[in-house]
């Protein structure tokens, strides 16, 4: 197989653009917690950047992506990137080295644990998140990443349709984040005091950066530069226009004033939910995405509040609802005019198609929320998963780092 430089080159800067996207994450849950947390919760997305980056190369792309053993992990053939080089392998990207193909799906690991520390902002002790999210990408999220995307997984031979991480990154996350918000209990004071974002601008700025990097996320998932790239950045385009104009359109009607963050997150939303369909519906599929996606994201967060879950920056609904939602229409929108190598959905004629896109969800569910609890669990056994009373009252900036994120302020209070 020859290495093509075309297809590299956009291969290498798709990457560069989703690592962008977890540090641009770090900023937009940074906005949305109290300014006693901010510098905590940015640490985390930067943190796991460094963490899963290095976990990736000893292990997790192995297991994730190497040589199948009974349809549910890679083995550890590949550790260490070895027999991991220059060449192409057929079995991932016929065009760009297989080192290229690793260190795009890298930036793709690294952000799906960085997703879920949303759930837990504010109150989770730092020693108990470095453990849980090297435990959580080792145990959970590499087995599904093979299962989906892996060369002999079992839901790649079954057919499941994942371009991007619907399954893989955003049901995953989602999920965990659910399970973590229930292990932990909630926030001192939840229910009574209001935890207003301390920076709605940052948060508008990292929604930006995201869609940004999205392009990246799901145009960069052809691993090659042409039709099928060109196809997935114009549904992501609109899918996230889509989602934020919904979203903000509901809740003017139910406030009757336009959000702004909401029209942020509405944007994440619609971006959540085309990634698993961007390879393979129209531009048509995307707008009904989009909008699907802004409607049953924010219903889910008011049902969060409703039953008083505590996931603080609402990863559940974003990205475990957005994400079930992207999965199953794809079911419903994919055809093989946008992608001959993939299978028409319902709506086009091929109704195993979405049953395939169900079980797929349902597995993902499962395992994801098993997963995080028995590792949750494990990790409480050694280390408190959560700060003591006073540290969360002052503060994780302070309690866990030593730093303040506005020391000006922090003097002015004093």
């Amino acid at each position: 197989m020859k290495v093509n430089a075309g297809d590299t080159a956009w291969v290498l800067a798709a990457s560069a653009l989703v690592m962008l996207m977890t540090p641009a994450l770090g900023f937009f849950y940074g906005g949305l917690v109290r300014r006693k947390n901010v510098l905590s919760t940015i640490m985390h997305s930067f943190f796991i950047l460094c963490l899963i980056s290095v976990q990736w190369v000893l292990w997790g792309y192995s297991l994730a992506f190497g040589p199948d053993h009974w349809g549910l992990i890679g083995g550890l053939d590949w550790a260490g990137f070895n027999h991991v080089g220059f060449s192409p392998n057929p079995d991932y990207a016929a065009t760009i080295p297989h080192q290229a193909f690793a260190i795009f799906q890298m930036m793709f690991a690294v952000i799906t644990p960085a997703l879920i520390t949303g759930a837990f902002a504010e109150r989770k002790r730092f020693k108990a998140f470095v453990l849980f999210s090297l435990l959580w990408a080792t145990f959970v999220y590499d087995p599904i990443a093979h299962w989906v995307w892996g060369a002999g997984g079992w839901l790649h031979n079954l057919g499941a349709l994942d371009f991007a991480g619907g399954t893989v990154v955003h049901i995953s996350s989602g999920v965990s984040a659910l399970v973590a918000a229930l292990v932990l209990g909630r926030r001192l004071g939840f229910g009574q005091a209001k935890f207003e974002p301390h920076d709605s601008t940052m948060t508008v700025l990292g929604a930006a950066l995201l869609w940004f990097g999205w392009f990246g996320f799901n145009a960069g998932s052809a691993l090659t530069a042409g039709g099928l790239a060109t196809s997935a950045f114009l549904v992501t385009n609109t899918a996230a226009a889509m989602g934020a104009l919904t979203w903000m359109t509901v809740s003017w009607w139910h406030k009757q004033q336009p959000s702004v963050t909401g029209a942020a997150a509405g944007a994440v939303a619609g971006l959540v939910a085309i990634t698993p369909a961007s390879g393979f519906v129209n531009v048509m599929g995307s707008i009904v995405i989009g909008f699907g996606a802004g409607v049953v994201c924010y219903v889910a967060i008011h049902f969060r509040e409703k039953v008083h879950v505590d996931d603080a920056l609402d990863v559940w609904a974003v990205h475990g609802i957005g994400g079930t939602w992207g999965a199953i229409a794809t079911g419903l929108f994919a055809t093989v005019a946008i992608n001959s190598g993939a299978a028409n959905g319902l709506f086009y004629g091929n109704p195993r198609q979405l049953l395939v896109q169900l079980l797929a969800v349902a597995a993902s569910w499962a395992y994801s929320a098993a997963g995080t609890f028995v590792i949750l669990k494990i990790v409480d056994r050694f280390v408190n998963l959560r700060v003591e009373e006073e540290e969360e009252v002052l503060g994780l900036d302070l309690s866990q780092h030593g730093e303040p994120a506005y020391a000006r302020l922090l003097k002015e209070d004093a």
